[in-house]
């Protein structure tokens, strides 16, 4: 090896970092000047059109070798140390610390805003809400099991907009602090178990498993056990100290995630955006196929639909869809008219920008 090209290259990386450190907080003295005219404006902290906006531009600027999802990496954490610059931004999630919804969290906000693990979705909403949240990451839905129906519901009683959506890929993981040979028993979510059948019953023959509320749970009491072991994420292995013994075990692996971001507004329109909307219909003979033409006649793209039964009136429901545009746009603002004569009530949780890529 030439010593002297080598110490040549690392004198020239270390150059470049001296610049990348000198621009990045000229960067961060902007975002101040920012964080103080919208303070001023009581403009949100958060803005999921501008970061949709900053995203895109990074990533047709790049011209590699680096991949785009390093450089989307780097600017998530740049984002979200820009956060605490402007006002510190807390987010709550499904807790205990180490969830799936806590690993979509950091994946989405980085490590520099604070956040509040809560014991179920319901107090999410109410902590957004209420103010003492800025905002909350909630699941909506599953490529393996359907739509979230703790979600559904307490989108009907909640003031609450959704602001952004976040996809992602789910890995389970075998976590422990013994052999693999050595597991006598396994704690986890019983649909992990379900998602994780064929991985358990070709590597165990004896390990019994036992049903935990959560994956994070299962960390927690895996921990404090000799010979036992839980199913989670690779966030709850560090939080709670378990090496990760076999990664990836899953039987399916397009396992993918949807989440909401949820707070006190909705998102400008990006030119390519998302509606939530949420409406019941009279009991009566095509009642749902008359607001569904409407969208049809329209030309509004649905992308999700799912119902829930009311809990005011029997035989009753409430519908929930997603389509692709802004509740401003012309064509959607027109659907939404008409529909509302075809519903018994209709309301639109919120308009936020399309997720584009897949986290984790």
């Amino acid at each position: 090896m030439d010593e002297s090209s080598l110490d040549h290259l690392r004198k020239r990386i270390d150059e470049i970092d001296h610049q990348l450190v000198k621009l990045l907080n000229e960067r961060a003295a902007v975002v101040v000047d920012v964080g103080k005219l919208k303070s001023k404006t009581g403009s949100p902290v958060y803005a999921p059109e501008r970061e949709k906006q900053v995203f895109e531009k990074i990533t047709r600027a790049n011209k590699g070798p680096l991949p785009d999802k390093c450089l989307l990496a780097i600017w998530r954490e740049l984002m979200s140390g820009s956060f605490v610059l402007e006002r510190p931004l807390r987010v709550g999630y499904l807790g205990p610390g180490g969830s799936f919804s806590h690993t979509a969290a950091l994946l989405k906000f980085g490590q520099s805003v604070d956040y509040e693990p809560l014991v179920d979705i319901r107090g999410i909403f109410d902590e957004v809400s209420k103010g003492h949240c800025d905002l909350g990451i909630v699941p909506i839905e599953n490529t393996l099991g359907g739509g979230v129906i703790e979600t559904l519901d307490a989108l009907v009683d909640s003031d609450v907009q959704v602001c952004s959506e976040i996809l992602m890929v789910v890995h389970h993981n075998l976590l422990a602090n013994c052999r693999l040979e050595e597991i006598e028993k396994i704690y986890s979510k019983p649909e992990v178990f379900t998602q994780c059948r064929n991985w358990l019953a070709a590597t165990f023959k004896e390990a019994k498993t036992v049903p935990e509320p959560s994956t994070a749970r299962a960390a927690q009491k895996a921990a404090k056990e000799a010979r036992a072991a839980a199913i989670g994420s690779s966030v709850a292995a560090e939080l709670y100290g378990l090496q990760i013994v076999c990664e990836n075990i899953e039987d399916t692996s397009n396992n993918i995630t949807r989440f909401f971001v949820v707070g006190r507004d909705d998102a400008r329109p990006t030119g390519e955006s998302k509606t939530a909307v949420m409406f019941s219909t009279a009991h009566k003979a095509g009642a749902l196929v008359d607001v569904l033409e409407v969208f049809k006649k329209y030309d509004v793209n649905l992308t999700n639909i799912e119902s829930r039964p009311s809990k005011k009136r029997q035989w009753e429901y409430y519908f929930f869809v997603d389509f692709l545009g802004h509740r401003s746009d012309e064509n959607v603002m027109k659907a939404m008219d008409e529909a509302r004569k075809h519903c018994l009530q209709l309301s639109v949780p919120g308009s936020f920008p399309r997720a584009t890529e897949v986290l984790g």
